[in-house]
């Protein structure tokens, strides 16, 4: 009985790390014999700004609990995206999901989070500082969600390109200054 309220707390501290952000709300009307009834399904994207994010879904009669059951599901489904520097991606990806396409690409310091608003949503509950997206296709929320998080799955760190190919971290990392350093010299030829 005395264990009850430190499981409480614990819980309450450990979603307190978490950032949520309210993406789209839809409402629903059943045509029923007295008239209609209206149901709320809400789309929320929940994540740590340290590299944890997930999304969920949730449908009710009342706003507010239909946004906690798209809270718990987000909280379930977390997937871990790695950043280069804590703040942008490794690389640029694609992503889709039905009709939606998404763009995710490496942005320079002092960029920010340049995307559309179910796009952005997730980028700063992740904790990206610095993106360019472009959404094609679909405007749906739902679709433009799901494909930024298929993009964010396909995204690979150096670490795991680095065990997959049996390198070094710094052999890839020297390989990758010295294309940046070719480019560079390019445009200046």
């Amino acid at each position: 009985m005395a264990r009850e309220p430190r499981e409480r707390a614990d819980r309450e501290e450990r979603d307190s790390e978490f950032v949520d952000r309210l993406v789209h709300i839809n409402r629903v009307a059943k045509v029923v014999k007295g008239g209609r009834r209206f149901g709320f399904a809400a789309l929320v994207v929940v994540g740590d700004q340290k590299g944890r994010v997930g999304f969920g879904h949730g449908k009710a009669r009342e706003v507010p609990e239909a946004i906690r059951k798209a809270t718990e599901a987000a909280k379930r489904g977390m997937i871990r995206v790695a950043l280069r520097e804590g703040r942008t991606l490794h690389h640029d990806v694609h992503g889709r999901h039905g009709a939606g396409k998404v763009i995710l690409r490496a942005a320079p310091q002092g960029t920010g989070i340049i995307a559309g608003g179910p796009m952005r949503a997730v980028f700063e509950t992740v904790g990206m500082q610095d993106v360019v997206a472009k959404s094609l296709g679909s405007s749906n929320p739902y679709n433009l969600v799901r494909a930024t998080f298929d993009a964010l799955k396909n995204e690979d760190s150096p670490r795991s390109v680095a065990a997959r190919r049996g390198l070094k971290v710094s052999t890839l990392q020297a390989r990758r200054r010295d294309a940046d350093a070719g480019e560079v010299a390019g445009a200046e030829a």
